[in-house]
């Protein structure tokens, strides 16, 4: 193997001692080599890297703590992060670098951040190859000679042959994710699933940036082609359509998963994208389709023919969470820098399974905030452990399960950063029409298209709009080229009255979810509650 071996003085420095062999910011080729000789994987069709994550195949938020220190007592949102003891963080700390004493493991020194002002400097340790591979295409490289003097500001360990022990280390189960903010460290054991690496530096982000008057997104980001200014933004939970709906052809991708918000504008926190490719096809999503035959992908848990290495896009017998991770770079309209200018579109993306939403509604900057902090979509099927079938919740801000502070806190930076710049926000629904889940259909990805591309190109502002009934927002009538019929999702239900009553079930739901924000935020944004 190429790289350098056994560079083992910086971890000494940080307490990781008695480690084996330490591969240090191997690139792509070395650390798929050393993967595949390793038997983590196997190398498919074009050289992408084929592997399983074993009994964890999406994340596990309720084994994800929070160390509780004076520093951060009184700054964490605690109903929505599990409190771990110091004493308890200490234990598992001891215990999980004595578990680690002579295994090889593989450094990636990192940024997080693709503006220069606001980035992270992130070391991540991992028992595996390929996880080592996975984060070098999540996270930003530095270029070879920067890496000499890299100081790590924060560093992740992440072990997945460690156990832990509830008793003895505060947390639920044998899998835990504990974020210490005192040491900044975070530690992983117990599960494979690789997305728990990206997600706890997203989670580290939404807690530091904000103290910089810095927005952090649960989103997309795309701008049109040479022109920052026609930055746009999409939020929304795994399985709404981040990734495939700014991934658009005719405009230049900033990123698909997680972006900033700064005075000096929108920039990726990441250098890669972490696709779904169940039911992906050539035909409807042609880039991201062909990564999965591209040299170092990391293709996780899909189902393969072991002789041809065909991959089934369509099975889901290991997970629906079959996942791809690949650099940015890979997406051929993909930005060079990670950079966008203010967004002058916001969009948040819901997946609505009652089938009572439009597709597409303009908002007041009060009722964008409304429906920020409601978060409402459904989680899709394999992204949590457990969940099988679209399930409606309540996400706030998107992004519940990365958000450490209270969320009125990213409401407010919102909202502030909306009427500072001017964006326009609309609510688009790529959930279900016709019916809830079981008896109505998918949104059509055409139409939803369509409605997006006349939001950005300023044509939709143009058309005549209506006041929904049940939400109070604004709904276009008519939009050229799209079904008219598909626009009042109450004409798209045989049965009117059993959409009057799935409207009304939908209301009180986020009437009643509010009411925990309602002590916590302004009078404009009360006055756009419902209920």
């Amino acid at each position: 193997m190429n790289g350098r071996v056994n560079p083992k003085a910086t971890l000494e420095i940080q307490g990781i001692t008695g480690l084996g062999n330490v591969y240090y910011n191997f690139i792509e080729p070395a650390l798929v080599e050393a993967a595949v000789s390793r038997g983590e994987g196997r190398l498919g069709k074009g050289g992408a890297f084929l592997c399983s994550t074993g009994q964890f195949t999406g994340r596990s938020p309720k084994d994800k703590f929070v160390v509780r220190t004076p520093s951060v007592e009184h700054t964490i949102w605690w109903e929505n992060n599990a409190p771990m003891a110091p004493e308890a963080f200490d234990r598992l700390e001891a215990d999980m670098l004595a578990h680690m004493k002579g295994g090889d493991y593989f450094v990636q020194d990192l940024y997080a951040g693709a503006d220069p002002a606001h980035r992270l400097d992130v070391r991540v340790v991992t028992e595996l190859a390929w996880h080592g591979l996975f984060i070098r295409h999540l996270l930003r490289r530095p270029e070879r000679a920067e890496l000499d003097s890299f100081t790590p500001e924060w560093t992740i360990i992440n072990c997945p042959s460690f156990k832990a022990d509830p008793a003895k280390h505060g947390c639920r189960t044998e899998t835990v994710i504990a974020l210490n903010f005192d040491k900044k460290r975070i530690l992983i054991g117990n599960t494979a699933y690789a997305g728990e690496n990206k997600k706890s530096v997203f989670t580290l982000l939404n807690y530091l940036l904000p103290e910089k008057g810095v927005m952090a997104m649960h989103c997309s980001a795309n701008h049109a082609p040479g022109d920052l200014s026609e930055t746009a933004v999409f939020f929304g939970l795994s399985g709404t359509g981040k990734t495939t709906l700014s991934a658009a052809p005719d405009r230049t991708l900033i990123g698909d998963d997680e972006h900033g918000w700064s005075d000096n504008g929108t920039f990726n926190f990441e250098g890669g994208c972490y696709a779904k490719t169940i039911n992906l096809s050539a035909e409807a999503e042609p880039e991201i389709y062909a990564t999965t035959h591209r040299f170092a992908t990391v293709v996780e848990n899909m189902v393969y023919d072991p002789e041809t290495l065909e991959l089934d896009f369509a099975d889901k017998s290991l997970t629906e969470n079959t996942r791809c991770a690949y650099p940015l770079d890979y997406i051929s309209n993909a930005s060079a820098t990670g950079l966008g200018g203010h967004p002058k579109n916001v969009i948040m993306l819901t997946c609505d399974a009652f089938g009572v939403l439009p597709p597409i509604s303009r908002l007041t900057p009060a009722q964008a905030m409304y429906h920020f902090l409601s978060g409402f979509t459904s989680k899709t099927a394999g992204t949590e452990r457990g969940i099988t079938e679209p399930t409606p919740t309540f996400s706030t801000c998107f992004g519940a399960p990365f958000m450490p502070r209270r969320p009125e806190v990213y409401g407010k930076l919102l909202q502030e950063k909306i009427a500072q710049y001017g964006a326009t926000c609309w609510l688009v629904n790529t959930g279900w029409t016709g019916g809830a889940y079981g008896t109505g259909k998918r949104m059509p990805i055409k139409a939803t298209r369509a409605l997006l591309s006349a939001a950005l190109d300023g044509s939709l502002a143009k058309v005549q709009f209506r006041k929904d009934p049940n939400f109070g927002f604004e709904v276009p009538v008519a939009v050229p080229g799209v079904d008219a019929g598909l626009l009042n999702p109450r004409d798209t239900w045989a049965d009117k009255a059993a959409y009057d009553a799935q409207a009304a079930k939908l209301v009180k739901m986020f009437a009643d979810n509010f009411g925990q924000y309602v002590p916590f935020i302004d009078a404009d944004v009360k006055a756009a509650a419902i209920g």
